[in-house]
């Protein structure tokens, strides 16, 4: 089981907000031991993030949301490295982890003697993550980012949004952080590897993650249609920009995203929809004339399923093995009974908040309950069990 693969493996966390958070809490739910490095005042950024936050019975304690999406499974460790003794706590731990993750600043942890070359000779075994928003080199190294930059500049952005003309028109970010998330996806997928690395040579390593690469990297099949045509892909609202249809149609009482994929699908859908000749037109036949067309399509799609309430389409759909899927609010989300049968929902139990709902990590389906890791901590918490010798710095 997954949950288990990295036992035995010691990461110490210097990262903060959520893309380094993100990439730790993977390590820790597939069984890592993970010391989160705290400011003994401040914590990481995220703790401040609310509301809406969990507070104790007493009304003493208390964690943002934010904090608990990607800090489970962790120990929280007060040091401050700016001082000498902090620092030289946190290179005592660096010596005995497999592993350290940063998010600070390009070369902004060498004058406290934290950066890959200092710990490397101390440990060189050490993996040594640098998650950074431009990288370690460059003219924009060292500059500062969040993802939601990163979104604008990577690109995505730029075909994001309802098109110029229409209501609502302009650039639009996603819901939530994902070239962060990304980022720290990426980031574990680098850490495993490493990890493999080092069972063969021994040694460690540097790796060098930063927010710019993963958000020209997330522009995807949008990024080879630039590449391969010259031509920037333009914001088309929810339409898809290499299969149609394939974007949100309102019917009489509600929305629906049809998702046909191949000219076997269509063909399926006109039958459904009582419009068998348009699967027979030319201007519609296939995937590149319908790209073509759509402009003459989509309104004839759209009042055909107007004209009648969306069970009637999705049963029918469903029937003739057409895609199609509902737009859900989260509520609906966590009610439905495939997301309920996949245990998408657990519970940890922290000393002093009580009873927390976690996401289930996807990396563990399959795994027993008891896999979810604890509870996210509060700033400090381990400091005494994982530093005993130490006052709290």
């Amino acid at each position: 089981m997954l949950h288990t693969a990295l036992r035995g493996v010691k990461v110490v966390d210097l990262s903060r907000i959520l893309a380094g958070p993100w990439c730790t809490q993977n390590l820790a739910d597939m069984g890592a031991e993970v010391i989160k490095v705290e400011h003994p005042e401040r914590g990481d950024d995220t703790r401040g993030w609310g509301p809406p936050d969990l507070r104790s019975a007493d009304g003493q304690a208390s964690m943002s949301a934010y904090f608990m999406a990607c800090n489970r499974g962790k120990q929280s460790v007060a040091i401050d490295f700016a001082t000498e003794a902090g620092a030289a706590r946190v290179r005592e731990l660096a010596a005995g982890a497999d592993v350290l993750v940063e998010n600070y600043k390009a070369g902004g942890l060498r004058k406290y003697g934290l950066d890959y070359d200092s710990l490397a000779r101390i440990n060189p075994r050490l993996i040594y993550l640098s998650i950074t928003g431009y990288g370690q080199s460059g003219p924009l190294a060292g500059k500062p980012g969040y993802d939601y930059v990163f979104q604008g500049m990577g690109g995505l952005m730029s075909y994001t949004g309802q098109p110029d003309g229409t209501p609502g028109a302009g650039p639009l970010r996603t819901g939530v952080a994902v070239v962060d998330l990304m980022t720290g996806m990426y980031a574990t997928s680098a850490v495993l590897a490493a990890l493999r690395q080092r069972d063969r040579t021994g040694r460690g390593m540097p790796l060098d993650i930063c927010l710019l690469d993963v958000a020209v990297a997330l522009n995807a099949n949008q990024g080879a249609n630039y590449l391969v045509s010259g031509v920037a892909p333009q914001r088309s609202g929810n339409a898809h920009p290499n299969c149609a249809p394939y974007e949100v149609f309102a019917c009489a009482d509600g929305h629906l995203i049809l998702a046909i994929g191949n000219d076997g699908q269509f063909a399926r859908f006109c039958g459904v929809a009582g419009h068998p000749e348009w699967a027979a037109d030319a201007r519609y036949a296939t995937n590149s004339a319908r790209l073509a067309h759509m402009d003459g399509l989509r309104p004839l799609i759209a009042q055909t399923l107007a004209a009648a309430p969306r069970k009637r389409w999705t049963d029918a759909f469903d029937a003739a093995g057409v895609p199609w899927g509902p737009i859900h609010t989260l509520d609906e989300v966590f009610a439905h009974p495939q997301v309920q049968h996949r245990g998408l929902v657990q519970t940890a139990v922290h000393p002093r908040l009580g009873e927390l709902r976690l996401v289930r990590n996807p990396l563990l389906a399959g795994s027993p309950p008891e896999a979810l890791g604890a509870a996210p901590p509060l700033l400090g918490e381990h400091t005494a069990s994982v530093l005993p010798d130490s006052p709290n710095r």
